[in-house]
């Protein structure tokens, strides 16, 4: 290789080594908030101290043996071959070694993925690019955030809409894969109230990046206030009021064909559908969390979808400044 190649060698392994010291990292694995989270951690560290010894020892012996034996010219190095000691010892420790991690590893993995008795169902349904929750229990159907109670187990009941995804929301527990056509669980849960950030780990299309997942612990009051909230029906805007010509652009235009707001339209058909939008104004993120709601984001956003999201499949429906205005005023009522 030459100089210019050791070079770039390098410079990418100083990047690798320095991307490993960003402070509040917001996908940290070793942070966890939860019993969950915390199993993976407390079986990480054993696991890696015991491969780091096992590394130093290989490259170690490697090292030795290279100089110690180097050819001398006319020496014939001993050989142990049908030596029976040797054999066994470096058969028996080996497999002794990955019993050791195998045992806690296969008992680890089945344990995050059976649910508890006592834990809170909540199916969770992924799409391109963006997350949708349901929690049968309450007769709730939300996106893009979920809402759980904190020391309380949630179990994740996964499938895909359409292609293959991964759930990952790292403070909580580790990744698992989201299948279409079959059901996989997750076991969840925060101990303290918080707001803890996710990301789809499987390359799913175009937005894959763009398709982000949170989860908002909180108190079991507070999570009981939010339960009560989001079984009523979509506010009601005053007559003459911006949202109530909202709320007339929204059912005169495209939005209904794929957004349900509960008591003012019902989506007809559940092959393909946008995130429910009845109290779309109580989520701190939308388009797939992409995007902090605020009135200035949602302009953006209602001005050219596919361009914020690549692929996707809202459409730039063309709307002036007036209808997107009427348009946000609304969606900026339905708490």
């Amino acid at each position: 290789m030459s100089r210019k190649g050791w070079l770039r060698v390098a410079w990418a392994a100083l990047a690798l080594l320095t991307s490993a010291c960003i402070e509040n990292a917001p996908l940290d694995i070793f942070k966890p908030k939860g019993p969950f989270a915390e199993q993976i951690n407390d079986l990480f560290w054993p696991v890696f101290w015991v491969a780091v010894v096992i590394f130093v020892l290989v490259e170690g012996g490697i090292l030795f043996i290279t100089v110690v034996f180097k050819d001398r010219g006319g020496k014939e190095a001993k050989q142990i071959h049908g030596n029976t000691k040797l054999e066994i010892m470096w058969t028996v420790v080996p497999a002794l070694i990955l019993a050791s991690i195998a045992v806690p590893t296969f008992r680890a993995v089945f344990d995050l993925t059976e649910c508890g008795a006592d834990a809170m169902p909540v199916d969770i349904i992924a799409h391109q690019w963006w997350f949708e929750y349901r929690y049968p229990n309450e007769d709730i159907v939300t996106a893009n955030e979920l809402v759980m109670p904190a020391g309380v187990e949630v179990c994740a009941r996964m499938t895909s809409g359409d292609v293959l995804h991964n759930y990952w929301i790292p403070a909580l527990n580790g990744k698992r894969y989201i299948v279409p056509g079959q059901q996989t669980v997750l076991r969840l849960q925060a101990d303290e109230p918080g707001y803890f950030v996710g990301q789809c780990a499987e390359f799913c299309g175009l937005s894959h990046s763009l398709m982000r997942a949170r989860a908002i612990a909180r108190s079991q009051d507070e999570f009981d206030a939010w339960v009560a909230q989001q079984k009523t029906p979509a506010l009601e805007p005053a007559e003459g009021s911006p949202a109530a010509a909202g709320k007339e652009e929204f059912l005169a235009g495209q939005c209904v064909q794929c957004h349900n707001i509960t008591g003012v339209n019902e989506v007809g058909f559940d092959q393909f559908y946008g995130p429910d939008l009845t109290h779309f104004a109580g989520r701190t993120t939308f388009a797939g969390s992409k995007f902090e709601t605020s009135a200035e984001n949602l302009k953006t956003w209602l001005a050219n979808p596919p361009i914020e999201k690549p692929g996707s499949f809202m459409p730039n429906l063309g709307l002036t400044e007036e209808q997107m205005d009427r348009l946000i005023a609304y969606l900026e009522s339905l708490e």
